[in-house]
């Protein structure tokens, strides 16, 4: 018996030894992309400090990594987190989506922060910076209902409707 526990000890850190060569690509661009976010819609600065803080990281294109990020198969969980996010709402190609989806996103927004499902609990677990205080909560949902104002001030409403299913969680 102590010898299968051996070998299966040695297997699983031969395994663990082999997986740290495959690596997902970093999410990393530089500078401001053309259809960020930013390039359309004012955000005030304490605003876009928290972003940074507590939503950009999976969010957009440009993440910042833990030190534990070189290690498998935590890079690996991370990765699908950050592509999941992406998925979801990209603050870096905001302005290239449909005016109806950009409408519905910052409602979309402002649910996920008010229910307390956005930032995930698994990274604010060890993001602790990113625990969104009442405060914060409270400029994110008046930035996005200023913002979803400034939409329908522009356009007409029957271009306010987004073709694509609301998610259930960003």
């Amino acid at each position: 018996m102590r010898k299968v526990i051996r070998i299966t000890l040695i297997v699983l850190l031969f395994a663990l030894l082999i997986i740290q060569f495959f690596r997902p690509s970093k999410n990393i661009s530089e500078g401001i992309a053309v259809n960020d976010i930013t390039t359309k819609y004012a955000i005030p600065e304490s605003l876009q400090a928290t972003f940074k803080v507590a939503c950009r990281d999976c969010h957009s294109n440009n993440s910042r990594y833990p030190w534990y990020w070189g290690l498998q198969p935590f890079a690996w969980f991370l990765n699908g987190h950050i592509d999941e996010g992406k998925r979801q709402l990209n603050f870096s190609i905001f302005t290239s989506y449909k005016i109806g989806r950009q409408y519905k996103l910052f409602d979309e927004i402002n649910k996920e922060v008010k229910g307390g499902d956005m930032p995930l609990t698994s990274y604010t677990l060890i993001h602790r910076d990113a625990v969104l205080s009442d405060n914060e909560k409270k400029e994110i949902a008046d930035w996005t209902s200023a913002s979803r104002k400034q939409i329908e001030s522009l356009y007409p409403p029957d271009s306010l409707k987004s073709n694509r299913p609301a998610s259930p969680s960003m």
